[in-house]
């Protein structure tokens, strides 16, 4: 009992309440933009809709090459022993994203017709990718915002500009409905739109003395030496994470692909809580010193996390209570789905401090190019060859199965490498 009330004494707990508390802030807005959505559009479009954001989030991490975990794994390590050199990581991370924006942008307005027929086989999908492509810049440079953020500790300001983008994002969703129509296509243009006009936002509570900051060529060496590692994982992960949706939209009608689609945006509070708490831990991981000292603040930040997964556990009847009110009575099949991903994401929680160790204090990130790998093929292997039996809910089962584990081979190579000092 002890031990847990110093837990929640700490800098630790404090900086991550402060997060969680606006995580939860931005979970909520999130979550009355996807019922909104969800409720005007129905299962069908909401479908479509869903399909476009995907692959938005899926090229949004892939063109990040990793850069936002180098940002954080290096700026904290310099910002305050040399605050020159962590400006110089600063503005070389900045170009990265900016010259990735513009290709990946051009790239994927080219293609996107091809993506929709040949990919996914729906070509209604085209002019929603499109869309999405075209706000691939204003992702990536927004994320840059929120990492530069993250490094310096400003967590208050991580906070708000989260806040203040999803507040942005239903008030314009009202006015492009009102103005456009309510579809897809309108839906996707908000989606895409909000994140270019949040970076813009995020500049005025940023330090810009980067910009100015020469010789950033001169960290290239160290942080793609990093970064190689980060940005192959990433690449991976991007899309192993997301096959499961990927499944659904290839083999499952649209209107499976919307019941799907609700119950990942009723769990994705919880990734928003990993999210939440990795800001807090990553840049202590990246800066802690022996191993008695990183011992006892993995303990403490592995406590925290089983405690949140226990009222995550207790919350599922209250949730299940309230999908059919929020969503309608179209989205009741949703419920089942729900509980198996919820379980699967409170396991990826649980994980959140033995994959930042691996990353942060050991320096190790070429271990998740094994775990996304792996992860990669379960869900594709499970997904696929019980899909033609359990339908829609093979595909959570081999999100489940999967994120075990990505709980489990990390946990043991930490457990090794600390048997070895």
């Amino acid at each position: 009992m002890e031990k847990i009330k110093k837990i929640f004494l700490t800098a630790t707990f404090r900086n991550s309440s402060l997060t969680m508390f606006g995580t939860t802030v931005n979970g909520f807005l999130g979550a009355v933009f996807y019922i909104l959505v969800a409720r005007y559009l129905g299962p069908a479009q909401f479908g479509l809709f869903s399909v476009a954001t995907l692959v938005f989030n899926m090229v949004s991490d892939i063109g990040d090459l990793g850069t936002n975990t180098g940002l954080v794994k290096f700026v904290s390590a310099h910002r305050v022993s040399d605050p020159e050199k962590a400006n110089r990581f600063l503005k070389l991370g900045f170009e990265i994203k900016l010259v990735a924006s513009l290709v990946l942008g051009a790239i994927g307005v080219l293609l996107s017709s091809w993506i929709a027929v040949f990919l996914f086989q729906k070509p209604e999908l085209t002019p929603l990718l499109r869309i999405a492509f075209l706000g691939i810049s204003g992702s990536l440079l927004f994320s840059f915002i929120l990492s530069a953020l993250q490094s310096y500790e400003r967590f208050w300001s991580w906070s708000l500009v989260q806040i203040v983008s999803n507040s942005g994002r239903i008030i314009l969703i009202f006015v492009f409905y009102w103005f456009f129509g309510r579809s897809a296509i309108t839906s996707m243009g908000v989606y895409a739109l909000i994140p270019m006009l949040s970076f813009v936002g995020g500049l005025f509570v940023t330090s810009t003395r980067f910009f100015k900051v020469k010789g950033e060529t001169s960290e290239i060496k160290d942080f793609f030496n990093y970064n190689k590692w980060v940005a192959l994982f990433t690449l991976i992960a991007a899309f192993s994470s997301r096959l499961d949706s990927f499944l659904t939209a290839r083999y499952l009608t649209i209107f499976e692909v919307g019941i799907y689609a609700a119950a990942t945006r009723v769990t994705q509070i919880v990734p928003q809580l990993v999210g939440a708490i990795s800001t807090v831990v990553a840049p202590k991981m990246a800066s802690a010193g022996g191993r008695d000292e990183f011992i006892k603040y993995m303990k403490k930040t592995q406590l925290f996390v089983f405690a949140i997964a226990a009222l995550g556990v207790l919350s599922i009847p209250v949730v299940s209570y309230f999908i059919p009110i929020l969503f309608g009575n179209d989205y009741v099949s949703t419920i089942p789905i729900f509980i198996i991903l919820l379980f699967a994401m409170l396991i990826f929680l649980i994980s959140v401090p033995i994959h930042t160790a691996v990353i942060y204090y050991f320096s190790y990130p070429k271990l998740f190019v094994w775990v996304t790998t792996v992860h990669l093929a379960v869900v594709a292997l499970v997904g696929y060859f019980l899909i033609p039996t359990f339908g829609i809910l093979a595909v959570a089962y081999s999100v489940l199965f999967a994120n075990i584990l990505d709980l489990i081979i990390p946990g043991v190579w930490v457990f090794l490498k600390l048997r070895e000092k």
